[in-house]
């Protein structure tokens, strides 16, 4: 446990603590910071408080870092798909039916232990030891790009990034009936479903959550759309798209029962990404084409098939 203690000058009272801290300690993230603080590890004048306390000018400051777990994770010899990596990040394009980090159960053949293997120790470690170098993550069978952090400050700038909602994130999706509108917004809080854990729903009490949409085609009974993020919650454009009446083509959570295409999982595929260059400052903007799975059920519906 390593130990660092800093001391409130007359410049930075009536600074939020989380804030104070994150000034100083510059090498991690806010809430990184926040969990910190959150497990009792920050003390205020030997006293324990809360993220939203506003220093005074004397306060004694008091922040215990935990020692860095050894990573167990193995290594592992899969094919990527790169878009663009220098020191600082690495842009994927994700497959169909990959999982983006370890987690209960699955230990293996995620794009984690494919990182592993091609950047060996250069990734970011302010998500644990389970998610190095994970900004953001898209579900198991969502399709497309991710920006991944090489290091602890490039994975701070681009987690502001999400946060301010700066970062272009676009998907493209093909949804059950036809979407009258051209285009529209979904402002809708998400949370867990009251009664199966496993689902997310538009919840009041749920986190803010918006996603735009526009109708880039329409067929007999399906429209292919473009969606927007906004924000970033776990399922966001699959729950609001079912709670608009149209959800995703093959969504084996959200979707219909019974589907009429031989499909893995939900036609939804991240196209496009965009975000300010945590070093050089510049914007830098990739776009994927939809994979071949997509593909195939567009053109047979381009053709007139159902």
């Amino acid at each position: 446990m390593k130990v660092r203690n800093f001391l409130v000058n007359d410049e930075e009272e009536n600074l939020r603590l989380d804030l104070f801290i994150c000034k100083h300690v510059q090498d991690k993230s806010r809430s990184y910071i926040q969990n910190l603080i959150e497990d009792r590890l920050v003390e205020v004048n030997e006293r324990v408080k809360k993220s939203n306390y506003r220093t005074k000018i004397g306060d004694n400051i008091r922040v215990s870092l935990p020692d860095a777990v050894e990573l167990n994770i193995k290594a592992e010899n899969i094919k990527l798909d790169i878009l663009y990596e220098d020191s600082d990040v690495v842009v994927v394009n994700k497959p169909q039916g990959m999982i983006v980090h370890p987690a209960a159960g699955v230990h293996t053949g995620t794009l984690v232990n494919a990182l592993l293997n091609h950047c060996r120790e250069d990734l970011s470690g302010i998500n644990g030891i389970a998610r190095p170098g994970i900004v953001h993550r898209i579900d198991k069978d969502t399709s497309g790009i991710l920006v991944v952090a090489k290091n602890d400050i490039s994975h701070n700038k681009l987690s502001e990034q999400l946060k301010d909602h700066s970062m272009t994130r676009e998907y493209i999706a093909l949804v059950e009936g036809i979407v009258k509108e051209e285009e529209g917004s979904l402002d809708k809080p998400i949370g867990r479903h009251k009664k199966d854990k496993i689902k997310m729903a538009v919840a009041e009490d749920g986190k803010k959550a918006i996603t735009h949409y526009k109708v880039i085609k329409r067929f007999k009974d399906y429209t292919l759309v473009k969606c927007i993020l906004e924000t970033g919650r776990t399922h966001q454009i699959r729950v609001h798209m079912c709670y608009l009446g149209h959800p995703i083509v093959g969504d084996p959570v959200y979707g219909y029962k019974k589907q009429k295409f031989n499909l893995k999982g939900q036609l939804l595929h991240a196209q496009k990404l965009g975000f300010i260059h945590p070093t050089t400052g510049m914007y830098m903007e990739f776009e994927v084409e939809i994979p071949e799975h997509f593909k195939r059920i567009v053109d047979i519906l381009s053709k007139g098939g159902n």
